[in-house]
């Protein structure tokens, strides 16, 4: 049965005295039984500390940690009932893919026929099932990844823990692996705790996705939540490729019938009330308009097959325009461009957190 997960004020300091260095900042986060939580951030931020304390590979300065409501702290790895999928693979090189899957079997004691049934079930899970006799430097990238996630899930632990485990992968193998592991979670249920700095992962693999930034939750919701209406300007630009743009100004006649001026341009949007506003607007929601009043230079122009992406250089820096895939437009071109009213992010422009009409 999947395990629950709750997390109240974890701290983490190293050092002592005018050393020490805080590297999670009071974290509270709850992960219900079955749910894929992806911990996203850059590196530095803290996510991979915080997936240690969950594992007992560090022990927090301050805090709570229960597993299935059970206090965890102060408890080994080894009695916590989790299982862990690093980035490198960890395979033990002189044995056969089943002898790797069901090590961790044969340390607790487990029957032999007991042990070949269950290697055999994972195997199968995984569609590995003709690898089993091979060794690891017989196998792919992506192949060597199933099998450590197969020693993994051969245990049926509480928790199922992922740090970074595609990192190693080329491009191709890192969505047919993501696919994989979505389809894994799918069919085993186990709650799991998936560590990334890809945005990209983060939002296809995770039901709830939690953004960290210095040691600091910034915010923590579904996929759609985090992208749609993310809570302040550094979500916002972390999450989606490519990024969200930006455009400071000030609201003229704040409210539905708002206007929203800026340098070299004006638009005529539902705005809030604030004398310094910043208005976050994804690609795909600002369209190319050759009559448009606000209007720029292309300096760069990105097809990627299903859209073109053209960047135009404005008074108010650089915006990036999602067109579709047959948009004839050429570097040095100046041409207009128009904003969807239904989709504006609102920020304030000092604090830099989201603002609601």
């Amino acid at each position: 049965m999947a395990a629950s997960l709750h997390i109240k004020g974890i701290r983490k300091v190293f050092g002592k005295g005018d050393k020490a260095v805080e590297i999670l900042k009071r974290i509270d986060i709850d992960v219900a039984p079955g749910e894929f939580l992806i911990l996203v951030g850059p590196s530095g931020c803290g996510k991979s500390t915080l997936l240690n304390i969950i594992a007992g590979l560090e022990e927090p300065t301050e805090g709570e940690l229960h597993i299935a409501g059970k206090n965890v702290i102060g408890m080994a790895p080894a009695q916590r009932d989790i299982a862990m999928v690093f980035q490198s693979y960890a395979l033990y090189p002189t044995m056969s893919v089943a002898d790797n899957i069901g090590f961790a079997l044969e340390m607790r004691k487990v029957p032999k026929d007991v042990r070949t049934k269950r290697i055999h079930e994972v195997a199968a899970m995984l569609q590995i099932e003709h690898l089993l006799d091979r060794r690891p430097a017989q196998l792919s990238g992506g192949q060597r990844q199933r099998v450590a996630m197969g020693r993994a899930l051969a245990r049926d632990p509480q928790l199922f823990l992922f740090d970074e485990p595609l990192s190693n992968l080329d491009a191709k193998l890192r969505v047919e692996m993501r696919a994989e592991i979505k389809r894994l979670h799918h069919v085993s249920g186990i709650t799991s705790v998936y560590v990334t700095h890809d945005q990209i992962e983060a939002m296809t693999l995770g039901s709830r996705i939690a953004v960290m930034k210095d040691g600091i939750l910034q915010q923590i919701g579904t996929p759609d939540e985090i992208y749609r209406t993310p809570a302040n300007t550094y979500v916002a630009g972390f999450i989606g490729s490519p990024t969200m743009n930006f455009i400071e100004g000030r609201a003229e006649n704040p409210g539905p019938n708002g206007k929203f001026v800026f340098t070299g341009g004006a638009l005529d949007l539902p705005t809030p009330p604030g004398p310094e506003l910043t208005l976050g607007q994804r690609p795909e929601h600002i369209h190319l308009d050759a009559d448009a009043p606000w209007r720029g230079e292309v300096v760069l122009v990105e097809p990627t097959g299903a859209d073109t992406y053209v960047v135009l250089k404005t008074a108010v820096g650089l915006v990036t325009v999602r067109a579709p895939a047959n948009t004839k437009i050429a570097i040095g071109e100046h041409i207009g461009m128009t904003v969807s009213g239904r989709h504006n992010n609102w920020f304030d422009k000092k604090s830099g957190m989201r603002i609601a009409l």
